[in-house]
């Protein structure tokens, strides 16, 4: 257990008391569904930016990425090099087509909405499997903020694992429910530059402190030798080309990230993504470098050797470790920031799969305005509870929760959206196979260990998805209806 001081209690409550006045602010300015699920497409250049990769990278950043380069050595720098490729791709090719396509669709309001109006599908079953396949991923996703918060909570208030898990899930749903999607995105932006600041000061301190980039090789050489090779693991084995191209692949992942789209449908201005897109990327780049050097310097700075299930708490340990109790109780707010701007994105685009596309969209259900944003609050609390089961294991690692979900929005999303966005002959038999081999392949092939199976699941995913997207493609002509929603972009 981390000793904690009480100044770093004060700074955690003062922080989240700002983040439920942000969350009544919101409350007050929401009037709507489209409100309440999209912020009624008025977000800034910063505020889009911001809020799109805080609720990206989650409590892993903090937590999980600097665990893993505590673990693994330089075998951790493979995998922010597959995000950062990724994060660019999607800033690129999906962000300025899905804003322009979104709204010239009648104005579509989430994922599922705009795959129903793109391909002209009077039947809604592309809606239903997409808001199915949202509530199944965001379930796991969403678990794993929560043990990303657990973990927090369980070393600042030295509670144990299952009421430091209620904890925090009381709170990020209670100000989900209150302010909906601009509550959400203004705390995310909030939570983006508290995430940046204590990444960048943590790994610039404990640099400082082990004497520049020289020392902290030292000590991880004198730790362990292999750490300092990027092609074996933490046991001086090599890692092989199936493991590196496993970890690069987690760029693809991307493409499908439903709370990481709506944040571009809902940029008020259009001709402003350019300038989102430079924000998004100077903040994903260098945080996605301090995160692992958090957890290299951690080898050499802390007394003692972490256990292996201990060692996603090399954050916390180091912050402790190194900074006065006000810097510290700042540092580890950002924890709470990464987690709670995930979490609390998952769970409203959860919600409104279930108030907006399920409700409203596929058993046509007739509900006032008030009646459709009780619904989403509801699913809330509800899909909230969901994730707090699956949670409650206490062995649960946050990275291998956060891998599942992450796979099975980009093998089911990803190439269904890419394909919808650049291709005008693609019908709506394609998104749907696409979205069926996609999840279908993750659900499968996860699970299965041992040589081509030991690939990490969304390769084999996206790439089976976009081989029934091409299959379908040729053998089915698109409708006209289809070819005109096309066209709209």
């Amino acid at each position: 257990m981390v000793e904690i001081d009480p100044t770093i209690l004060a700074t955690f409550a003062t922080y989240l008391l700002l983040v439920l006045v942000i969350g009544a602010w919101g409350y007050r300015r929401t009037e709507s569904l489209a409100d309440y699920v999209l912020g009624g497409r008025r977000l800034g250049v910063g505020v889009t930016a911001l809020s799109a990769q805080a609720s990206d990278m989650s409590g892993w950043l903090l937590l999980g990425l600097p665990g893993l380069a505590y673990g693994v050595g330089l075998e951790a720098i493979w995998m922010p090099l597959g995000l950062l490729a990724g994060t660019y791709a999607n800033w690129r090719l999906i962000a300025p087509r899905l804003r322009a396509m979104s709204e010239s669709l009648d104005n579509r309001l989430t994922i599922p909405d705009y795959l129903e109006g793109r391909f002209a599908d009077d039947t809604r079953v592309l809606r239903a499997l997409a808001a199915l396949v949202i509530l199944v991923f965001f379930t796991v996703y969403v678990a794993a903020a929560l043990v990303a918060g657990a973990r927090l909570f369980e070393s600042v208030l030295e509670v144990s694992y299952l009421l430091a898990l209620i904890t925090g899930l009381l709170v990020i749903v209670a100000y989900t429910i209150l302010g909906g999607f601009l509550a959400v995105s203004w705390t995310d932006a909030l939570q983006g530059a508290l995430m940046f600041i204590a990444l960048v000061v943590a790994a610039g301190a404990g640099l400082v402190a082990l004497g520049g980039i020289d020392g902290t090789r030292a000590a991880m050489a004198a730790r362990n030798p292999e750490l300092l090779d990027p092609l074996t693991n933490g046991k001086g084995e090599p890692i092989g080309a199936l493991a590196i191209v496993s970890t690069l692949a987690w760029g693809l992942g991307y493409f499908g990230q439903p709370h990481i789209l709506v944040r571009f449908m809902a940029l008020e201005n259009p001709a402003g993504m350019a300038r989102a897109r430079w924000v998004a990327m100077s903040w994903v780049t260098t945080t996605l470098i301090a995160a692992p050097v958090v957890g290299w310097v951690g080898i050499g700075e802390l007394p003692n050797v972490l256990a292996e299930a201990d060692r996603e708490k090399v954050f916390i340990h180091l912050v402790v470790e190194l900074f006065p109790a006000v810097l510290a109780g700042v540092a580890l707010a950002g924890i709470l920031a990464a987690v709670m701007s995930t979490a609390d994105s998952q769970l409203l685009v959860a919600a409104s799969a279930v108030s907006e596309d399920l409700g409203r969209g596929v058993f046509r259900g007739s509900f006032s305005r008030a009646a459709s944003l009780w619904i989403g609050r509801i699913a809330v609390a509800v899909i909230g509870g969901a994730a707090l089961v699956i949670a409650a294991d206490p062995e649960s690692r946050v990275l291998d929760l956060v891998a599942n979900a992450w796979a099975g929005f980009g093998a089911s999303f990803g190439p269904v959206l890419l394909w919808s966005l650049l291709s005008r002959r693609m019908p709506r038999s394609a998104a749907f196979a696409g979205m069926l081999v996609g999840a279908g392949t993750v659900l499968i092939w996860g699970p299965l260990e041992g040589g081509l199976f030991d690939l990490y699941e969304l390769l084999p995913g996206f790439v089976l998805a976009s081989a029934a997207i091409g299959a379908a493609s040729l053998l089915v002509r698109p409708s006209a209806k289809n070819r005109n929603a096309a066209s709209s972009r």
